[in-house]
């Protein structure tokens, strides 16, 4: 690494800023932050890495890392319905990083910190000849006993889920040339999806006292919906026909019917999939329009544990509930 990007160097020129005076962060002068709860609240701490070659790729702009690795963080923060504090970074870079690199990512890092009222408060950097590895650690708030979780899911709950599906599965083929019968704009937004996931952190904090059980789609819709059924032995019956899918992802599967499969078992879509009662269904119309974020009723939860899958004509199929395999 250059002489001028020292790591104290990095942290003071870089990282401090992005503290935006939070108090506790002292500036990034120590070795630690201190943070102060509400009086009635709890703290909610959720921490992801992102790889290259494994979760983003290597060529990605340093914008897209940044944005990429934060928010699927705020992510987790949004499908328990917490408020975003801040956040601690540990960045493994080769000893090859310029200081464009760093003006270019961190300037990503500071306008998501604004759209997302969040800071910095710490973490680490390190040069090392690996693969470039984004460790964040969110920090988020909920009062006392509001925090949502996976499970509490009941039989006969109906199951929802936010935004549409698989449009980050579509938009890594289209950056592995693996689609290429879209126009440029319908391209775009796929691709952004993948690059850069949306929270739903006001949808989430929306949810208390109405969805029994929360799981933001990481791992994939199926997956995700059965780890929420498994915290009781329950199962669900998901309509294919109800899964809400964007219009690039309509006219993509005009050309590959048989990617649908691949749209709903994907990971990185980053919606919220949740539980709740049918009586619901008036509020969660209320909550859609007061948060701009669209919710679909896509099934049922039902006691025979595992996810089958219901075809427009009735016919069923069993799914296998795997998702993305970490390892």
């Amino acid at each position: 690494m250059p002489k001028a990007l020292s790591e104290f160097n990095i942290i003071s020129r870089y990282f401090a800023p992005l503290t935006d005076n939070f108090v506790g962060a002292k500036n990034l002068k120590d070795d630690a932050a201190i943070i102060s709860a509400k009086p009635d609240y709890e703290i909610v701490v959720t921490c992801d890495a992102i790889v290259a070659g494994v979760h983003f790729r290597s060529e990605d702009s340093p914008e897209d890392i940044a944005a990429r690795g934060l928010r699927v963080n705020l992510s987790d923060l949004a499908a328990m319905g917490a408020q975003p504090m801040g956040y601690l970074m540990a960045l493994l870079v080769s000893p090859d990083l310029t200081e464009h690199w760093l003006e270019r990512f961190v300037g990503q890092l500071a306008l998501d910190q604004r759209s997302y009222g969040i800071k910095l408060l710490g973490g680490d950097t390190v040069s090392a000849p690996g693969p470039l590895t984004l460790t964040i650690t969110a920090i988020g708030q909920v009062l006392k006993g509001e925090a949502l979780t996976r499970d509490g899911a009941k039989i006969g709950d109906r199951v929802f889920v936010s935004g549409n599906i698989g449009d980050a599965c579509l938009g890594l083929s289209i950056l592995r040339g693996e689609v290429e019968n879209l126009s440029d704009p319908q391209s775009k937004k796929l691709v952004d999806r993948f690059l850069r996931p949306e929270p739903r952190i006001t949808l989430g904090q929306s949810l208390f006292n109405v969805a029994h059980a929360v799981i933001d789609v990481s791992d994939g819709l199926i997956s995700d919906v059965g780890h929420m059924c498994a915290f009781g032995n329950l199962g669900a019956r998901i309509e294919s026909g109800s899964i809400p899918l964007s219009t690039g992802a309509l006219e993509a599967l005009k050309y590959k019917p048989d990617m649908l499969g691949n749209l709903i078992t994907s990971g990185d879509d980053y919606e919220l999939a949740f539980t709740a009662s049918p009586t619901a269904v008036p509020q969660l119309a209320r909550i859609s329009l007061e948060t701009g974020v669209s919710v679909t009723d896509i099934g049922e939860i039902v006691s025979v544990p595992g996810v089958t899958l219901v075809d427009p004509s009735g016919d069923e199929t069993q799914l296998a509930v795997e998702g993305y395999k970490h390892f």
